[in-house]
């Protein structure tokens, strides 16, 4: 029989906020937001305070300030954000090489064959939850239980600065009601889609079949299936690859020439060259330009490239438009998406034939 696994997952605190609550002072008791202030910007996180009025992340600031007139939004500090993980990460390097980061401020830790604590992936937790606030001043909640799934959901239980343990025995009892929207990859879509065949709860799903499934969710059929009984045999990526790069903006006013859009581009492509520089040994596979339009409705065209081409973009921009139907654009976004192998290996490949 294979050792039951201990999978952590780590959440921090409204991040972005907490790092500037901690740094300022004069920001820690007033509900605040990280964000843009114009017209068109929106929020990327909010304190609990901010919550309390319904703010949310990913919400029109325009919107933030109608619920919370008092809301203060401050704009982003991206480098600081990025040392603050670095520090993060390094805590969690002192109890287990087995990472897999899911962004800034979230990680799975897999901690199975750990001795520290006894084993006890529940004091494990614990402690790093107690070295994030000791070391950096900011909360963490976390999640306990076999695998990832249920390690996920379980941090978001006791936000904040909270845990929340599944042990192997409780894993039936966690899941059966839980809400379909709480799982990972089901958005508000998706779930208004499944509630509309009755469909709103993991015991639903169980009583459901993958064959029923598939229509509604297509390729994630089988994985939502088993996730209804607590079921997820993934393993962590330790060794994640960043398979794409973009760069996108949010106009104040709607565009609504060709010019005007191919200006735009022209501005984002330099600013996408400064980001590729880091990652030069990379291979371009593919471009893409990406339109939302004044509908919130969104295109992408995309086609095969080898390399980072202003003419490619400014073509698929065209294309693009062919579909905006008189709307204005709200935003364009650029996209690389690069191959599986990097450069050395392509140049070995093609050296061996």
């Amino acid at each position: 029989m294979s050792k039951v696994r201990k999978i952590i997952h780590i959440d921090m605190d409204c991040f972005y906020a907490a790092v500037e609550m901690r740094d300022d002072e004069s920001l820690r008791n007033v509900p605040l937001a990280v964000g843009g202030t114009g017209p068109r910007s929106v929020l990327c996180t909010c304190n609990y305070q901010a919550r309390t009025f319904g703010v949310r992340s990913a919400m029109p600031a325009s919107k933030a300030m109608k619920l919370c007139p008092d809301l203060v939004i401050v704009s982003g500090r991206m480098s600081v954000y990025q040392q603050v993980s670095v520090q993060i990460r390094e805590i969690f390097q002192r109890y287990t090489e087995l990472i897999e980061p899911l962004s800034l401020d979230e990680a799975f830790l897999d901690v199975t064959h750990n001795k520290q604590f006894n084993g006890s992936a529940t004091l494990i937790a614990q402690q790093i939850r107690r070295d994030i606030f000791n070391e950096l001043n900011l909360t963490a909640s976390a999640g306990v239980a076999p695998n990832k799934f249920i390690a996920k959901i379980a941090s978001d239980e006791n936000k904040p600065n909270g845990q929340c343990v599944v042990a192997p025995n409780d894993i039936n009892n966690f899941v059966e009601n839980l809400p379909l929207k709480k799982i990972p990859g089901i958005g508000p879509k998706t779930a208004q889609k499944l509630s509309s065949y009755g469909l709103t709860s993991c015991a639903d799903i169980r009583s459901s079949s993958v064959a029923v499934l598939t229509p509604i969710v297509g390729k994630f059929a089988p994985a939502l299936y088993q996730r209804s009984f607590g079921i997820d045999h993934r393993r962590l990526e330790t060794d994640r690859v960043r398979k794409s790069l973009a760069i996108e903006t949010t106009f104040a006013h709607d565009l609504s020439c060709e010019k005007e859009c191919e200006s735009a581009v022209e501005h984002l492509y330099e600013k996408l060259l400064t980001r590729l520089e880091k990652h030069q040994h990379r291979v371009i596979s593919k471009q893409g330009v990406k339109l939302k339009f004044n509908d919130f409705t969104q295109t992408t065209v995309e086609q095969q490239s080898g390399n980072c081409d202003e003419n490619t973009f400014k073509q698929l921009l065209v294309k693009a438009l062919l579909r905006s139907q008189a709307r204005g654009i709200r935003l364009i976004g650029l996209t690389l998406g690069f191959s599986e192998h990097n450069i050395k290996e392509t140049k070995q490949l093609s050296l061996s034939l």
